[in-house]
């Protein structure tokens, strides 16, 4: 989870007394305005559940008002205290965390408590209707649509709920992925443009395929998206196996279709934008791709028409981060908007064991690098998942009792507390509508302990240009065996 707190703005309470608020984007994009308060108030909180030990700093509360460079010092100060909890899976993962991010949402956006239509699609256009409420979290309405759909309650939490927006050229871009913390219908409305929240698979091992076939309503989703990703051609195909596909969905031939297409290249990868990369050389435009725990890079050579394309593992990224040039500009805009500034470069960068003993950064500069990191950690989630043999969430996980404070801007409180708006889902289901390869092997026989110990005193490659500051970073090796390098 990426946390950031680019900018802040001046507010006026019901007194004319001014206060600073905080802007808070999670994942790049622009979630809530919280007070200085408000966070330490949180904080309070999170150290009585948790323990002060387990909680990174937070800033001092100052008795004098402070001035410009104070302020400038205290936002950066709690920028980095949300980040460090967003690098914390138990407290990132609270419900006092994420009820907190929540609430503050609904507060930013002045939304009251209400029962209101939310259409979600699936990535034919099939148009699912839903009565959600303003607060219902993105699980509590995946769990709706699924259970309209008559999906297995097993099956779930294999999809997600996603935002992704129609380009001018009629292409689409997946924006990103719903967090459980964020209300979909205000994450949908408090932005600008057409955009449309989809129900997507959200995995990325393939072999998951085979059990999620099994299920009538399952079937029919991978099918439905995998035939929008083909003729979006984010799947690489031939004529002949192109004809084939067309002969299978003319007659409806869903689970051969399926069966066909996972032997394709790119069968299951997330595309992304055309951007630029510093590999194989700087300024090479790319075609990047996630999906089947890798990062693909297709390069187009300026010098011939050849194209060559590039596999980094997961498993071999010791790290990735992101960094950022943010602006400078004064935020405007109050409420709930998008914070129409101007974007934010944004690059993704990420270590790469190339061979034995070498290690290379490898930048990535794309409008959408925080997804590709998104999708980097969640292959890594699934894949340490997968080894502990941990079971995927089910709905009835959801069941919690407890309650919480949330402190308003204006210095009240309101008392938060465990709801279940969300009936049980049914477990049976119906029916529902010329390449060069550049990536290099390596084996490894030592720990990964040691392996890490060995890398760190690798000499690597450092780039002329100067790099901001990361305001995330995250290690892919921990807990990885050796097996998967």
């Amino acid at each position: 989870m990426h946390f950031s707190i680019p900018d802040t703005e001046e507010f006026s309470d019901d007194n004319g007394a001014n206060y600073m608020g905080y802007n808070i984007h999670v994942n790049g994009v622009f979630h809530c305005t919280v007070r200085y308060k408000q966070l330490h108030n949180l904080h309070e909180q999170l150290k009585k559940e948790f323990g002060a030990n387990n909680l990174p700093v937070f800033p001092p509360k100052k008795l004098l008002p402070l001035s410009s460079s104070q302020l400038e010092e205290r936002r950066a100060h709690l920028e980095k205290y949300i980040q460090s909890i967003g690098q914390n899976p138990q407290l990132v993962s609270s419900d006092l965390f994420n009820g907190f991010l929540l609430s503050a949402q609904q507060e930013t956006c002045c939304e009251t408590n209400q029962e209101v239509p939310l259409e979600v699609f699936l990535m034919n256009g099939f148009q699912i209707s839903l009565k959600v409420l303003t607060t219902e979290r993105s699980d509590q309405v995946l769990e709706k649509v699924c259970q309209q759909i008559n999906l297995a309650s097993e099956y779930v939490y294999y999809f997600s709920l996603f935002l992704i927006k129609r380009e001018d050229d009629g292409d689409i871009t997946v924006l990103r992925k719903l967090q459980d913390f964020e209300s979909p219908y205000i994450s949908q409305k408090s932005i600008q443009g057409v955009h449309r929240v989809v129900l997507r698979k959200s995995y990325w091992d393939p072999s998951y395929d085979l059990e999620l076939l099994q299920d009538k309503v399952a079937l029919n989703l991978l099918y439905v998206q995998t035939v929008a990703d083909v003729e979006r051609g984010w799947v690489l195909i031939g004529t002949d196996t192109q004809q084939q596909l067309a002969s299978l969905q003319s007659r409806g031939a869903k689970r051969e279709y399926l069966e066909l297409a996972r032997t394709l290249k790119y069968y299951g990868f997330l595309q992304f934008r055309p951007c630029v990369c510093d590999y194989p050389r700087p300024g090479s435009r790319v075609l990047v791709s996630a999906g089947n725990r890798e990062l693909n890079l297709r390069v187009r050579l300026t010098d011939s028409s050849a194209v060559r394309e590039g596999s980094f593992k997961v498993t071999r990224m010791r790290c990735w981060r992101i960094t950022t040039l943010h602006n400078n500009g004064d935020a405007s805009a109050s409420g709930c908007s998008s914070k129409t500034q101007p974007k934010p470069k944004l690059e993704l960068s990420f270590e790469y064991l190339m061979s034995k003993d070498r290690l290379q950064w490898i930048t990535i500069a794309s409008e959408q690098a925080i997804l590709m990191s998104v999708c980097l950690q969640a292959m890594v989630d699934e894949l340490l998942l997968k080894k502990t043999g941990t079971p995927r969430k089910q709905p009835g996980d959801r069941a919690r009792k407890g309650s919480w404070s949330y402190m308003k801007r204006d210095g009240s409180s309101q008392l938060i507390s465990h709801s279940n708006s969300v009936d049980s889902i049914s477990s049976n289901s119906d029916s529902a509508n010329g390449e060069v390869k550049f990536t290099p092997k390596t084996e490894s026989t030592t720990s990964m302990r040691k392996l890490s110990e060995k890398l760190s005193s690798v000499t690597l490659k450092s780039s002329n240009k100067p790099i901001p500051e990361p305001f995330v970073e995250n290690d892919a090796f921990e807990g990885i065996g050796d097996d998967d390098l």
